[in-house]
């Protein structure tokens, strides 16, 4: 196999895809609203994980730690980061709905906790986290 093939210059690039997380914002023919989003990239997936990482005592393990990821945090953090329109990141758009942080104006957007949970899916989805893990030991296993 060629090392040319794998050259940057032969990369596939995912292109962005429109999805209409909530039936609360409606266009002026009464549609939902598509909004944008891109595909978050490795690095910037850990990145958000990181920040999303504490160190947790463990019980009866004085100075033993353990890590811990808060997944509510991270779940809003990834889905904003993948937000392209509209921009989670506009003061105007988050003074409009009282918050400072695009995690918050997000939860603001799709305040459906359904439609929130299925936002958060098509966007695993997305960004390639379509399999369980159980589902990859039992394909190894075949």
């Amino acid at each position: 196999m060629s090392l040319q093939l794998f050259m940057k210059k032969n990369k596939k690039v995912k292109e962005n895809v429109f999805y209409a997380p909530t039936k609360s914002l409606l266009d002026e023919n009464g549609l939902p609203l598509n909004w944008e989003f891109r595909h978050v990239s490795t690095k910037e997936d850990e990145d958000i994980r990181e920040s999303c990482t504490m160190d947790v005592q463990i019980t009866g393990k004085p100075g033993a730690y353990r890590k811990k990821i808060d997944t509510n945090v991270y779940i809003a953090k990834l889905v904003a980061a993948s937000c392209v329109v509209p921009n989670l990141n506009n003061a105007e758009l988050q003074d409009s709905y009282g918050v400072k942080k695009p995690e918050d104006l997000l939860k603001e957007l799709v305040d459906d906790p359904g439609e929130y949970q299925d936002l958060f899916v098509f966007i695993q989805k997305y960004n390639g986290f379509d399999t369980s893990m159980e589902e990859e030991v039992e394909e190894a296993k075949n």
